[in-house]
Formats: C-alpha cells, structure tokens, sequence
C-alpha cells in the first residue's frame, strides 16, 4: 500500500513541486489561477499555487509553479494532468522539477507560519480532529530597566512564554511544545501598554503551536486514511520538565482571545 509522510514544514523538494507550461493568453491571470486552483488542489493541499506571464522572449501566456506537502500527490497529479487541456483548449505541459529554482531554497527545515499549520491540519484531520489547549501563558521577567523618555512616555520590554498542547483525539496522541516572545518598545500610556501584551501574547501562542506541530507526521496511506504519529524534538518538552518550565497564570478573556493573522 502506498504511503506518504507530510510534514509541518516548507515543501521545498523537487518532488513536491510542478511546473505548467502552455497557459494560453485568452483568459486573466486570476482566471487562470482559480481554474488551475480547482483542478490541483482536488490531488491534495497546496503549500503554493503561483501563476506568472512568460518572458517577453516566449509567445504570450503564462506558466504556473505548484507546490505540494505529498510527494504522491504531486506525482499523481502530474501523470493525471500533463498533455490534457484542462482549462483551455489546448493541452498542457505538467513537469515535476528536476532543479532547483529561485522559489525552492537550500533550507528544507523552513517550519510552517501559524496559518498554514492550521490549514494543513483541518485539510487533512478535519475541524474537529485536533485541537490546541493553553497549559500556560505568563509574562515573564525582564533583563532590561525602564528608561525614560521625553514626553513622559518610557522605553519597555516585555516578554511572555507559552506551553500549548496539541491533541488528536482519534489517534489517542498529543504533542507540546513551549516558545518565548519578547519585545522593547515606547510605551506612552496604559492603551499602548495593554496592546502590546495583547500582540505579545497572541504571537507567543502561535509561535507554540507552530513549534508543537513541528513534531507532528500525517502518515497518509494509499487508501486516504490519515494516521498522526509524534516524534521527539528539542521544542517538545519531556513530562519531568513541564511542571518547572511555565507557572499558569490567570488572564482575563480579552486578553486571551485568539485572533486568527495571516
């Protein structure tokens, strides 16, 4: 049975990524995108979907570059796709990448932002198949002093640490992670003050989650069946050291809100 391992990090492998050639110049380029959008992402999610005009040296159109998270899908998809039309009249040329480009760095480690991790997840877990739980949020101390500035207003630094916990109920595993923010601005009164522990707060939040799915495989098998498995990571805390790490400390609602930023 096939299988296939997608991770929570940056797709930069050439196995992963497709190019399209052929795109006539009879539609947008927003056109292009939905249509090709529609088609693609039915093999599987996609990290990036980007549709560029050719060169003035080439005849007018365009050309596309996908990414997958599957080296599968991305394989099934170009051997279902190349030489069909698609979207237009004419056939299309669909070629895995057998180079690296501009788009695809060295760096293969690259983690997920906040928003693609969660995307990733409800694509292939569903809404209801995982979920984030706050262990601790507090704002920890500081090695800077308050400095005065002109105008009454002072320069600050605050910092915060978060440990979140991820849960995949069907699959009976969880996955924790901890992270630290830490930010110096001027502060000129309590509204900057309290925006600021919002931003912070809310920036430490994701920066655990993200870490926390750091350790997280979707192991996707031939059938469609997705099973979650965790493997350890320097982000991921061992059980001895959580209780030491972060004291729980008491936020008021508006300050634990979530707000979902891209």
């Amino acid at each position: 049975m096939e299988v296939d391992i997608l991770e929570f990090r940056v797709p930069e492998e050439n196995n992963k990524t497709l190019f399209v050639w052929g795109l006539q110049p009879s539609h947008s380029e927003g056109h292009v995108y939905d249509g090709l959008y529609g088609v693609f992402s039915s093999f599987g999610p996609l990290y990036l979907l980007k549709v560029c005009r050719n060169a003035p040296l080439h005849p007018p159109g365009f050309y596309a570059l996908i990414k997958f998270y599957s080296a599968a899908q991305a394989s099934r998809a170009q051997q279902q796709t190349d030489g069909r039309s698609l979207i237009q009249s004419a056939p299309l040329k669909v070629k895995l990448s057998s180079k690296q480009t501009p788009h695809c760095s060295s760096n293969s480690t690259k983690p997920l932002s906040h928003a693609r991790c969660v995307e990733l997840a409800n694509h292939c877990l569903g809404f209801n198949g995982w979920t984030s739980d706050i262990i601790s949020l507090q704002e920890l101390p500081s090695d800077e002093d308050e400095e005065e500035e002109g105008g009454g207003a002072k320069r600050r630094t605050l910092r915060f640490g978060c440990l979140m916990q991820l849960t995949f109920p069907r699959h009976g595993k969880t996955s924790r992670a901890a992270a630290v923010v830490e930010d110096t601005f001027t502060c000129t009164g309590p509204d900057v003050l309290l925006d600021q522990r919002r931003k912070l707060q809310r920036l430490v939040r994701e920066k655990a989650l993200v870490r926390a799915f750091r350790a997280v495989l979707l192991i996707i098998l031939g059938n469609g069946k997705v099973m979650v498995e965790v493997k350890q990571t320097p982000d991921q805390p061992l059980p001895e050291q959580i209780d030491g790490l972060l004291q729980v400390n008491q936020f008021t609602p508006e300050e634990g809100e979530d707000h979902e930023e891209e």
